[in-house]
């Protein structure tokens, strides 16, 4: 059964009503679409490669020193003696029985101070003298062989001449320490002197800069590089001088501690004294390493 459907016809006199429309605004700024943090999943592979191999290079001079030390007649005492010995030691660090018994840490503090001292004097003479070699070709040429020729000198040979002009042991230490860390400081300051670019300098000329401001305007921030590395060379160099020094001085200083303790026969802190000097010189690197990169600028590309 089919259902019709009727529909009812509209008056002849009757009109449609137009249909209005009705403009809506258009929006014209855009739609932001909801800002979602998206959480990126944990590198643990860059981490296995960070922290794994150090781990692994640790555990394998520990077992190599723990071989060593089951050897018959080797004199070396195991890591966990070791250790045993470095717990009590650094329980109390800055004990003092006297000038000739006193903690390691009253020793670390004397070889810093000296370094601190010599390192000093040698960035204020070095840093200046590299400025002036890579500025002036005369004074290059006329310094250039002088320190061709002392720098290869070995370190340890200019305490005899400290001991002999400052009359005093401490003060030759300083002075060793003074010579052995400008040489970094002077090659490197001058040699990024030179590799200023010289459409830097001539626009300087065109300005009619005065000698100042061509060395604090544009020298001082091309060669600052440069200077930082010759200050961490300068570093390293100084700390590694001192400790054999001060073995041949003697007075407060790791370098004295580590002579006195052998005359002891006391290997366990050599070992102690050992570590403890490559972990200030691990700060000391590491320390420069940031500044040099703080201050090291990267040009931009367009």
């Amino acid at each position: 059964m089919v259902s019709a459907v009727f529909h009812t016809p509209l008056p002849a006199h009757a009109e449609a009503a137009p249909v209005r429309a009705e403009h809506t605004p258009v929006r014209t700024e855009p739609i932001e679409a909801p800002r979602t943090t998206a959480r990126l999943p944990f590198d643990w592979r860059a981490l296995w490669l960070r922290v794994v191999p150090p781990l692994l290079g640790l555990g394998l001079l520990v077992l190599l020193w723990q071989l060593v030390a089951q050897s018959t007649g080797s004199g070396i005492p195991s890591p966990a003696f070791t250790w045993d010995a470095a717990v009590k030691l650094f329980s109390d660090p800055f004990y003092s029985n006297g000038p000739n018994d006193q903690g390691i840490g009253w020793n670390v503090l004397s070889s810093l101070q000296r370094v601190g001292m010599g390192f000093g004097m040698a960035a204020l003479v070095g840093i200046p003298a590299g400025f002036l070699i890579g500025r002036f070709r005369f004074l290059s040429r006329m310094f250039n062989p002088l320190i061709s020729l002392l720098r290869p000198v070995s370190p340890l040979a200019w305490l005899p001449i400290g001991l002999l002009v400052f009359k005093g042991a401490n003060p030759a230490a300083i002075w060793t320490i003074f010579i052995c860390s400008i040489w970094p400081m002077v090659i490197n300051t001058a040699v990024g002197v030179q590799r200023v670019p010289q459409d830097y300098l001539n626009v300087a000329r065109v300005l009619n800069l005065s000698e100042w401001k061509v060395i604090t305007k544009i020298l001082l921030p091309a060669v600052l590089p440069y200077m930082l590395t010759g200050v961490r060379l300068a570093v390293g160099t100084a700390w590694l001088v001192i400790v054999a020094a001060e073995m041949l001085t003697g007075g407060v200083g790791i370098g004295f501690w580590v002579w006195d303790e052998w005359n002891n026969l006391n290997v366990a802190h050599i070992i102690i004294a050992i570590f403890t000097i490559g972990l200030v010189g691990l700060v000391l690197e590491f320390a420069l390493v940031q500044l040099a990169t703080a201050f090291t600028y990267e040009e931009v590309k367009s």
